[in-house]
């Protein structure tokens, strides 16, 4: 795989979330992954990028396949120009939900992760980069990614 095969979805838009959740599923399979890790990371996906909708009203997705020796994984980046967490601590906690929701996007994304970290400035957006990771075994070179 290469930098040709990192994807880019803008998010407006509820199409735009369902857009960006069946790109994150299609890498992950072509990474060999999972069907159950390539759900994981599309679920995770959907969860960020209904959070951009909902608190920042836009965004984008980014995905991109990291291939190294002994691993090799997918890497998402969602960011927005919204107006930032106020506690990102507190928006970490399942049930801390500010739109009436479940409180269960940030948390629930992190828990589907292997890795996850939020980035935000307050009236100038937010970011939030995350990653799952497999043992390379050969499988996403031998897909023609290689």
């Amino acid at each position: 795989m290469t930098v040709d095969d990192a994807v880019q979805v803008p998010i407006d838009s509820d199409e735009h979330i369902i857009d960006a959740r069946a790109q994150g599923r299609a890498l992950a399979t072509r990474l060999g992954f999972s069907r159950t890790d390539a759900t994981l990371i599309a679920t995770a996906i959907s969860e960020i990028a209904r959070n951009i909708l909902v608190h920042a009203g836009s965004g984008e997705v980014a995905m991109r396949p990291e291939i190294g020796d002994r691993r090799c994984g997918l890497v998402v980046v969602a960011s927005d120009s919204g107006p930032g967490i106020r506690d990102v601590d507190a928006a970490m906690q399942e049930g801390y939900g500010t739109k009436g929701g479940l409180g269960l996007g940030l948390p629930g994304a992190k828990r589907m992760m292997d890795e996850f970290r939020v980035s935000t400035n307050g009236g100038r957006g937010t970011t939030v980069e995350m990653a799952k990771w497999r043992e390379s075994d050969g499988v996403e070179r031998l897909n023609g990614n290689g």
